[in-house]
Formats: C-alpha cells, sequence, structure tokens
C-alpha cells in the first residue's frame, strides 16, 4: 500500500520523515509540496492523530489503484458539493435559520430520522415567496474549493456523475446543467401560487433513497460495487457509502468518518484526485 499525504500548505519535511518511520514506508515521492507519496506503507496506530493534528489528509491506497478503475462517482450535495446548507440559507430569508440549522444538525449527526427532520424544517418555510430559492442560488451557493478541478479530472477519465440530495431539485438540476453532470436526484418542494406550502412532494428522498439511485445507476451503467466512488459528510450518506466500493467522508460528522474508507477533513474536493492517483 501507498500512504498518501494531502494538505492544504505545504508538508514540513520532518512530518513526512516521522510519518514514513511509522509506517515502515520504503521510499518518498514529492507528488507536489502539499501532496506525498509514501511507498510500501503500513498502517500504524499513532498515524491518524499525528496527521490530524497537523492538519493532514492521507490514505492508505492500493499501488496499482488509478481513475480508471472506476466508472461512477456519486456525491452528496450540501456542504459537500456545495459549501452551504441550501435548506438552512432559505430559512435565513424568513429569519428562521437558527431553528432550521438546529434540526438540519440533528439529522446530519444521525440523532433524528432525515425524512423526519425534512418535514419539521420544510413546515417552517411555509408562505415563502419562492423567488428566494433562486436569490439562495444566486446569492449564496458557492462551489466547495477543488470542485471544478475534481470534476474535469473526472470527465476526463469518462466518470458518470451522481448527484443524490435529501435537498432540493430546483438546486440539484441548476447544478447538473451548469457543472455538466450525468444525473442529478433530490427532493421537490410544493409551491402554489408562487408560494412554498411547507410540504415536500411525492416520497422523500432520504439515506435509503440515495442508496437506491446509487445501485439504479450502477446497474444502468453496468458496473461492480468496486467500480464507484461516493462522497458525503452526514448520516444521511451513509446508506450510500455503504454500497460504494470507496467512500469519501469530506468535512464530514465524526460518525460518517469513522466509517469511510478514507476522510478529507481538511483539503478541497481537488483531494479525491490527489488521493486516488496523485
Amino acid at each position: 500500500m501507498n500512504l498518501i499525504l494531502l494538505a492544504e500548505n505545504e508538508i514540513q519535511k520532518d512530518h513526512i520523515e516521522h510519518l514514513a518511520e511509522l509506517s515502515g514506508a520504503s521510499g518518498m515521492d514529492q507528488i507536489d509540496p502539499m501532496n506525498w507519496r509514501l511507498r510500501h506503507a503500513r498502517p500504524h496506530p499513532e498515524i491518524s492523530s499525528y496527521c490530524f493534528e497537523r492538519r493532514i489528509d492521507y490514505g492508505f491506497v492500493p499501488e496499482d489503484r488509478r481513475f480508471s478503475d472506476f466508472g461512477l462517482v456519486v456525491m452528496d450535495m450540501d456542504s459537500t458539493l456545495i459549501s452551504i446548507e441550501c435548506i438552512d440559507e432559505i430559512a435565513d430569508m424568513q429569519c428562521l435559520k437558527p431553528q432550521v440549522a438546529a434540526i438540519t444538525e440533528e439529522a446530519m449527526q444521525g440523532k433524528i430520522d432525515f425524512a423526519e427532520s425534512l418535514r419539521r424544517r420544510v413546515a417552517l418555510l411555509e408562505g415563502l415567496d419562492e423567488s428566494a430559492l433562486q436569490r439562495v442560488y444566486d446569492e449564496r451557493l458557492r462551489l466547495n474549493p477543488g470542485a471544478e478541478f475534481m470534476l474535469s479530472r473526472l470527465k476526463e477519465n469518462a466518470i458518470k456523475t451522481l448527484l443524490v440530495s435529501g435537498g432540493f431539485v430546483f438546486f440539484t438540476e441548476r447544478l447538473k446543467q451548469r457543472l455538466g453532470l450525468d444525473h442529478a436526484h433530490a427532493n421537490t418542494l410544493e409551491i402554489v401560487d408562487g408560494k412554498l406550502t411547507g410540504r415536500v412532494l411525492g416520497k422523500i428522498l432520504d439515506a435509503q433513497g440515495k442508496a437506491d439511485w446509487l445501485l439504479k445507476i450502477r446497474e444502468e451503467i453496468g458496473l461492480e460495487k468496486e467500480q464507484v466512488i461516493a462522497m458525503g459528510d452526514g448520516a444521511n450518506d451513509l446508506k450510500m457509502m455503504d454500497v460504494a466500493g470507496v467512500s469519501i467522508a469530506y468535512h464530514a460528522k465524526p460518525v460518517v468518518r469513522e466509517k469511510a474508507s478514507y476522510a478529507l477533513n481538511f483539503v478541497g474536493l481537488d483531494g479525491l484526485v490527489r488521493l486516488i492517483e496523485p
């Protein structure tokens, strides 16, 4: 296995040497000042805490792994592909952000059922003018760092993309068109006479729904589990991450970091590229 090291800034040489010693690495390759490969490395119980304390992301990656091994990347939207939780920002238009954000946080940590949390949050938006959705998209929605680089590399390698969200179609469809994503699925807010009714149309796309869409698209493309990467940050992403060959916890809650194949706690989404094929 290779031990891949990633950071926002240049990784100090003494950190590299200490990690090489801990892992018993046979050699060290500098990809760039923020990205190193330690060859033929082995896990060590001190590596995780050492890296976390120094804001270094890491992963043990098979030496022969390449992007060409994969055919599908599945991404959560809120706080994964983009930097905001859309429903929290919509609620801010109603001066209800603290109340909605508190429910969002409980759901992200897995403390309450996602479907119930979504119903409770959306109910608070009753009466809001639908123009608030466009304002959030235009004024507040931003891609997370490294998103465009990651997506360009996926396209270069003919890897399909699926954006699957417990958020709303209003945002996923716009991102799909803007970024050239292959598939996008989310929930639909009910709007009557230009106002949000406080209800979601149809069956709520929850954790199981995300996993189901991953499996559906995977089967349509004709891929094996090992050819799929899933990325998320909250408890609602765990089921889809479980049915992927490789799972990435992106700036995620502890419950997600613990169960993911790899955790990107500090670097941007370009960390996926630098991790899998540095």
